[in-house]
Order: C-alpha cells, then structure tokens, then sequence
C-alpha cells in the first residue's frame, strides 16, 4: 500500500520504515515550555505578578494586546473520543452558579489588565458554548465587553455542537458582534458517530453552515478527527468531500489524541482504534483531497483557502502558534477566564484550577483561580521562538533569531544542530551554516523538528519522559 504523499501539487515519498521511524510520542507545541514543565509551586500570587508584568510597556513603548479565551466548560452529553475539560450535566443543576463564578473571575482579571490594552481577539471555547441559552450567552459576552476593551476589528470566534445549537443562538452571537465560528463535526459516517457517541446529520450541519452565510459570519471553521473508531480512507474521504462542499473558509483536522491515562472514558475505544500505517492513511487521504479542493496546508492540521488571513500571515511572516492553534494574532498576550483557562504572557504561563470546586473556592475569596503556571527565563524566550519559526514557517533563520535574542545561535545551539543533521539525513530537514528548512517531508513531521530544540525532553526522547500523544 502506497504511502507517498500528494500535496501542494507535489508528490512526497515515504516508506513504511520511515513512517514507523517518525511516529513517536511528542508534544504538539501550543506552548513553550510544554504543560508538563509547569510548576504547582506557581499559584495565585505568581499569576497577579506575571499579569502586572504584562501590563508593562515594551521596548517599542507600546503595550501588548490582548488575546481573550473563555472556558464553557458544560456539554449534555460525553463524547467517547473527547479530551476536553468538560462537565457532564443535561439537567443545568451547576451551569447558572458557573456563570455567576465566571463573571466574578472576569471582572478580577480586567482589574489587572491596563483598559490601554486592546481586546485584538475574543474567543469562547468548551465544552459547549452554546450549551447555554442566547439570553445567557448575551448577558456573559455584554458582561465582558462592559469591562475590557475591544479594538473595532477584533476577531470575535465561537465554538459550537450542531446538536445543540439553534438558529436563535446563531443570531444572538451574530447580533453580538462574534463574526468567527467553528464548528464541531469530527466525521460524517454513521457509524463512526455511533462509535464515539455523536450522532450528527450532515444535513444539520449544512443548514447550520447556511443559515451562518445568511447572517453575514465572516470566516466558518470546521473541525475534524481522523483516527476514530470504523474510519476507513474511503469513508474519510466522502466525509472530506461532504465537508468541502459546504465551502468552509477553514478546516483543522485533528489527530485524534489517544490519551487513555488521562481521559478514561477513552479506554472504551481501545481495540477498534485505527493505528501506525492505518491510521497515517486516513492523514493521508485527507490532506491529498483538501488540498486538491484548492485549500493550504497551513501546517500541523490546519488548512484554509488561499485568500484566508492565516494564508496571508503565514506569506508575510507573522503567523503564531498558541492554545486555540495557528493564529494571525502574533504579540499578543492570552488572558483565559474559566475553568482549566491557560493565560500564555510573554514571560509566563498560568493555568487555572480544572476542578469546579477549587475554581469556585478561590474565585469567591477574590483571588486568581490558578492550579500551576510558569515564569519563563531568556533560554525558554529563546527556544519558544525557534519552536514557533518551525511550527509556523518550517524554517528558522539563524541570523535573525541570534539577532533578536542576542546569541550566536550556531555556538548556543552546538548540540541541537548536530541533532539536525541526523534528521538531514533521514529527509526531514536541509540545515545549512546559515538556517534549517523542513522538507515537504519534515513538514508533515515537523514536531520532530522542534523536538530537538526542546530542552525539556529527555535525550532519549519524550517516551521516556512526560506522555505525549503519538506524533501520528
């Protein structure tokens, strides 16, 4: 069976070997340092310090604008395959009292914000935002808007579950000013849906996709997993073909992340998992057929059309990388409310309690609800930068980044550039006296990249460390 990639009018070979060789455990690089680095030692008065911190102007003189996530952390029901922070409650007995603890954690973190600081994006995530009702939704975002301030074209985004999602709550977040959606589908097969527990028409789909082009929505995003129970390339790629007709300006399509240590509901689809060379076809077959419907690779599981923002910001160097993915938003700092929220500052990393309990307890003693965080020194500044030039460009320009950082980065990076070449070697990456670039191969592998500048991961590689979701 043929592994040889087609993409971006290209045909990229691969072997079965290499593919077993390349399919290792790593960390998916939404932040540097990754989450298992963070410190239980970093609690609510480190986070009040990082934020006055954040509020400093930089060398520029200005102040950093502000990336705002939300967590609505509530479904009514579980999905089998899910490795979200989410509560399970179809009878609404803690979401209003949620609310109350939500606006409460708001109005404390816009106390530590400078008003000068402009809201440059705005996004609410889950669980499922649209879990709540569009008065309540309403009530939350005027809230919010009332006590941060919003630039005139911030990017206002919004996850929602076709299932539970009404034309109502479309035109309540329209008229609201959210003007970015994202959709959540994972696969149109039935049987899939049965497998993982999410029974999900197309046809509701596409009437929801429809009824948000009437309303004016400005970019529509769809998610998809590849890896789930019952998925075959052919199935895989009719749901591809499906999702395309449908003409989002965006589509992630996600590994699924087989975390069974973590997420135990997971270990019910142990066994009926497509894995290595299977489900790397299903990868395949999806990238081969959005890229022949005329979208980009953007990167990792990211693809959009050509005239999209991220298209643009990847041309002229100014895509960034961060929790919610690739983003448009470089230099921005993320300030997250909720639940299990990650705040991603310049110098540091906080997150909150995931358990609704200790959120609510330091919340209601007017402190920040925070579980574990990290303040980051010049040599982790310096590796995220790297990390974030591969992930978003595949390619890193020693000259340019010794110059930011103040290194002479092939003297500081002696050891790493060794490392280099043995992936050189293996058709990942071209590394020159003057810069690396991924392959199309390494491209497609390009954790494996950034990996090697990871100062956290063990020599021997991540398995032997923190447990990571399989690169494949």
């Amino acid at each position: 069976m043929s592994l040889d990639l087609q993409f971006n009018g290209q045909t990229v070979p691969l072997t079965s070997e290499q593919l077993e060789a390349f399919n290792r455990q790593g960390p998916r690089y939404t932040s540097y340092p990754t989450a298992p680095q963070w410190s239980n030692d970093f609690g609510p008065d480190q986070a009040v310090e990082a934020l006055a911190a954040s509020n400093q102007p930089g060398p520029d003189g200005a102040v950093a604008p502000v990336s705002l996530y939300m967590h609505l952390p509530f479904c009514d029901k579980l999905c089998l395959y899910c490795g979200c922070n989410v509560i399970i409650d179809p009878l609404r007995r803690r979401s209003g009292g949620y609310l109350d603890l939500l606006k409460r954690d708001i109005a404390d973190l816009a106390s530590r914000v400078d008003p000068a600081r402009p809201v440059v994006q705005f996004h609410w995530g889950g669980g499922t935002p649209t879990y709540f009702s569009p008065d309540e939704l309403a009530d939350l975002f005027t809230f919010t808007r009332q006590r941060f301030s919003f630039a005139d074209d911030a990017e206002i985004g919004v996850e929602i579950d076709p299932r539970v999602t009404t034309p109502e709550h479309l035109r309540t977040l329209r008229e609201l000013g959210f003007n970015r959606l994202s959709m959540g589908i994972q696969d149109f097969d039935r049987q899939v849906q049965e497998a993982v527990a999410r029974i999900q028409p197309y046809e509701l789909v596409r009437d929801h996709f429809q009824t948000c082009r009437d309303l004016g929505f400005e970019s529509l995003n769809a998610d998809l997993i590849y890896g789930l129970p019952h998925q075959t390339p052919a199935s895989f790629a009719r749901t591809i073909d499906q999702l395309v007709g449908l003409a989002p300006d965006r589509i992630a399509m996600f590994s699924y992340g087989h975390v069974p240590w973590v997420m135990k509901h997971q270990r019910v689809l142990e066994g009926t998992i497509p894995l290595g060379e299977d489900k790397f076809q299903l990868f395949r077959v999806g990238l081969q057929r959005l890229c022949e419907a005329g979208m980009v690779y953007v990167g990792m599981d990211h693809f959009a059309v050509p005239g999209d923002e991220l298209c643009h910001a990847q041309r002229a160097g100014t895509l960034h990388r961060n929790f919610q993915g690739y983003t448009t938003k470089a230099g921005a700092d993320v300030l997250a409310a909720g639940v299990t929220g990650i705040s991603g500052l310049d110098r540091a990393f906080i997150q909150n309690h995931r358990g609704l309990a200790d959120y609510g307890r330091l919340v209601a003693d007017g402190k920040r609800p925070v579980l574990r965080g990290m303040f980051l020194n010049d040599d982790d500044v310096l590796r995220r930068d790297v990390i974030s030039e591969l992930m978003c460009f595949g390619r890193v320009d020693f000259a340019k980044l010794g110059a930011r950082h103040g290194v002479d980065f092939a003297d500081y990076f002696a050891p790493e550039l060794a490392r280099l070449k043995e992936l050189d070697a293996e058709g990942l990456s071209v590394t020159s006296a003057d810069s690396v670039e991924a392959t199309p191969l390494g491209h497609i592998f390009v954790r494996l990249l950034a990996m090697v500048f990871d100062a956290y991961l063990p020599a021997a590689g991540a398995a032997s460390g923190p447990r990571y979701s399989q690169t494949i």
